[in-house]
């Protein structure tokens, strides 16, 4: 079947339709190719198909430089040049706005930087390949293990880690038995690659680490802290279990710098994993802003509340999980609360706060109804909201702007090179 690619879509494939009107996705193709498809699979309103040959190719195609591009699960647009990247994204984010009921909508400013070794993170699978210890990811659509020999979107000191990790397991019996009971590792660096942090999933609760990482560090003297922790069986609805710590080695985190500011992230914990564009992050979300009051919303390690203590007299942290938080946010005008955002919310309708900013990064999921209907009782003027999920964020900014608030900024931080996922950042103003 022949068919002609019209855009990109969200999830990392192109939109096609059949002569019935028939919506087709299809992967690894740009807007304005012509292409041979295969249907694969029949979904309820579209289907799927498997790309065979290019017709008629777009200028902006390119040959992808991994060898495990269109195998692996992890990236999506290898096959486009980077400028290109960034123009389907905007597209699709300024779709995203306008499927909301969002019309009004000021520019779309892109923000990038280089698109290759970006990821400062990085979480692998590990598989016993016949006699051999193997590093990789899942098979793309499946949960099917795929080997990998490079991994050109994280920081070269990543994949020098794992095969480091590999080769003890090769050279070495007593590491080869404690990893053969392995099934994940996660390594975590600083911008500058200076510092390396390891996790390491277990299936059985044994005792090597530490030799473990003593051997390590001969080829990787950056790594300075590593921990092991045990999976857990999935519970009677398969529940995600938390995994239990084990044996620990070292630092139990890492001092990452960003802005000349040191945020402390402790083994496991969320930080942005682009060490390119987090200070760009930063600026986008405190430059220009000052008061006396200012709220971090989800606000993880901190990464914004430190900003903003420049130019705020004080600035609430707030965070479900905050013990990294409320042990290294102190100090005058600081103040770290351990609290979901609807409950702090909540509260602080009663006692009729309002601060001058909100800035709020929630998860993919977004904030949800009743936040965004506390938040307009609140009535701060000003509103920055960060998203990784174009989708759930034009949920919610429909339901702000519904309550009184204009979009007065929308940028799109290309967090994600190589991949369909996007960082945005949106600045609202209350309308008097």
């Amino acid at each position: 079947m022949k068919l002609q690619i019209e855009k990109a879509i969200y999830g990392g494939a192109g939109l096609a339709h059949q002569a019935d009107g028939e919506s087709i996705f299809v992967p690894f193709v740009l807007p304005g190719e012509l292409v041979e498809v295969e249907i694969r699979q029949q979904k309820k309103n579209f289907e799927e198909a498997s790309l065979l040959r290019v017709l008629k190719d777009s200028e902006n195609r390119v040959q992808p430089p991994c060898i495990h591009f269109g195998e692996c699960g992890g990236c999506h647009y290898q096959h486009a040049q980077y400028p290109a990247q960034v123009e389907m994204k905007v597209s699709i984010l300024q779709e995203a706005m306008e499927r909301a009921g969002l019309k009004t909508l000021p520019e779309i400013q892109s923000h990038a930087a280089p698109p290759w070794a970006y990821r400062n993170r990085m979480r692998l699978r590990l598989e016993e390949v016949g006699p051999t210890l193997r590093a990789g990811y899942n098979r793309r659509g499946t949960n099917e293990f795929l080997a990998i020999q490079e991994c050109p979107i994280t920081a070269p000191l990543l994949w020098r880690a794992t095969q480091s990790l590999l080769q003890l397991a090769t050279e070495n019996p007593a590491d080869r038995r404690w990893l053969s009971s392995a099934a994940e590792v996660e390594f975590f660096t600083t911008a500058d690659e200076a510092k390396m942090q390891m996790t390491i999933l277990v299936r059985k609760d044994q005792l090597g680490l530490t030799s473990l990482c003593e051997r390590m560090r001969q080829f990787v003297p950056e790594l300075v802290g590593a921990g092991s922790a045990l999976l857990k069986p999935s519970g009677p609805q398969r529940q995600i279990q938390k995994p239990r710590p084990l044996e620990s080695w070292g630092t139990q985190g890492l001092s990452y710098q960003v802005e000349n500011e040191d945020y402390w992230v402790s083994r496991g914990s969320f930080f942005q994993i682009n060490r390119f564009l987090i200070d760009e992050l930063i600026r986008i979300v405190a430059t220009n802003r000052q008061g006396l009051l200012a709220w971090d919303l989800y606000a993880g390690v901190g990464l914004f509340s430190r900003a903003l203590t420049k130019t705020f007299q004080q600035v609430v942290a707030v965070e479900a999980t905050g013990a990294d938080l409320i042990n290294s946010f102190k100090g005058t005008g600081r103040r770290a609360i351990e609290s979901t955002t609807v409950e702090f919310l909540r509260n602080a309708v009663v006692q009729r706060e309002r601060p001058q900013l909100i800035v709020m990064d929630p998860p993919r999921a977004g904030v949800g109804a009743e936040v965004c209907s506390l938040l307009a009782r609140i009535l701060s003027p000003e509103i920055v909201y960060v998203s990784c999920d174009p989708v759930t964020l034009a949920r919610d900014l429909k339901m702000l702007v519904d309550a009184g608030y204009k979009l007065e900024e929308l940028h799109l931080v290309d967090l994600f090179p190589q991949t369909f996922h996007l960082e945005t950042i949106v600045v609202l103003r209350r309308q008097t």
